[in-house]
């Protein structure tokens, strides 16, 4: 039911009258389903519902959302996201952004947003590459990509997404692929529920500038072994018979077989640890969708969101409890001598 209670939504409450323009195969279609079947699931209201989006592929994505949505500028959407989320608490605020749009030029922005632990949800699709531009690389292409900017191979590491989050000290980080739509819906689901910022990081595949990037983790018989399901309060275990599995020691996650170390010396998943080292230690796994790769939720934990914090603080100025008089900061001298 809605907030309203009145009413249940398709996933055609959420689809636009806009002609959705990608190219044939690209996985943001894919996603874009995703995204509006959860919503009908939700039983979110559309009238209660914002998308922001920056500048790329994936920035198209308001036009396809019978939502409220801003098309921003590049690498800007958290900032007017930040903007709609504290003007109108009310709404569920979402960004859909791109490894280039998010992690270039918009990179501080999204490092301060989940930082601050605004409530939006930020949704990053990591394609690999510039796709709108014709195929440069971006901040998540491998080392030594070919592109046509990098002729002769890409030079510096590329970032790992669900590692930063961690590290801006996202309380809500999770990972997952344009292809499997129940287990995106899932991840969805989770961030909806989380008070604060939530970043999920999604593989999407650009058929045109980098198809297949994702193949190890797609493929039929790829996948089986190099998915990473994490399970909260479950043993990190993978393979086709769950033969494989994951130890934590010294600070470092290392692959292991199970047969060998035993069920019990494997790492328990725990993504409400308040700690983040070890959900950091599981993102570094892998640098890219390269050999076995998690997904799921790396954490998922409470503290305040930025809002909450802002009008606690509003509250306390207004009763005349804090320090709030603004004549008597106006009248600071604020000039001291220098020698």
């Amino acid at each position: 039911m809605t907030d309203t209670a009145t009413r249940t939504y398709t996933r055609a409450d959420f689809q636009s009258d806009q002609e959705v323009r990608w190219c044939p195969g690209c996985g943001d279609y894919t996603i874009l389903a995703s995204v509006q079947t959860f919503l009908a699931e939700a039983g979110l209201n559309p009238e209660k519902v914002v998308f922001v989006s920056g500048i790329g592929c994936s920035s198209r994505f308001p036009y396809y959302m019978s939502t409220y949505g801003f098309h921003g500028i590049h690498g800007r959407a958290p900032a007017v996201a930040s903007g709609i989320a504290l003007a109108n608490p009310d709404l569920s605020v979402w960004v859909v952004t791109g490894d280039g749009d998010g992690l270039s030029i918009g990179g501080n922005h999204l490092i301060h947003a989940m930082r601050r632990n605004l409530n939006l949800k930020i949704l990053l699709f990591n394609n690999q590459i510039y796709g709108l531009t014709k195929g440069q690389f971006s901040p998540t292409s491998e080392y030594n990509k070919r592109t046509k900017s990098s002729p002769t191979g890409a030079l510096g590491l590329p970032f790992n997404p669900v590692s930063l989050a961690l590290g801006a000290e996202a309380s809500f980080v999770g990972r997952t692929i344009d292809m499997d739509r129940p287990h995106t819906v899932e991840v969805l689901r989770r961030a909806h529920q989380h008070r604060g910022t939530a970043f999920i990081e999604i593989y999407q595949n650009c058929n045109v500038f980098n198809d297949k990037a994702f193949a190890e983790l797609t493929g039929k018989e790829e996948r089986l072994a190099n998915r990473i399901n994490l399970q909260h309060g479950k043993p990190v275990v993978f393979g086709a018979n769950e033969e494989k599995g994951v130890v934590l020691a010294g600070g470092s996650a290392r692959l292991v077989d199970v047969a060998e170390v035993g069920i019990e010396a494997l790492h328990v998943h725990d993504e409400h640890a308040p700690d983040p080292a070890p959900a950091f230690a599981l993102s570094r796994l892998s640098h890219g969708p390269h050999g076995p790769t998690p997904l799921g939720i790396f954490r998922d934990v409470t503290r305040p969101a930025y809002e909450d914090d802002l009008q606690r603080q509003m509250s306390t100025a207004q009763s005349g409890r804090g320090p709030a008089d603004l004549a008597e900061l106006i009248r600071q001298t604020g000039t001291w001598k220098v020698g």
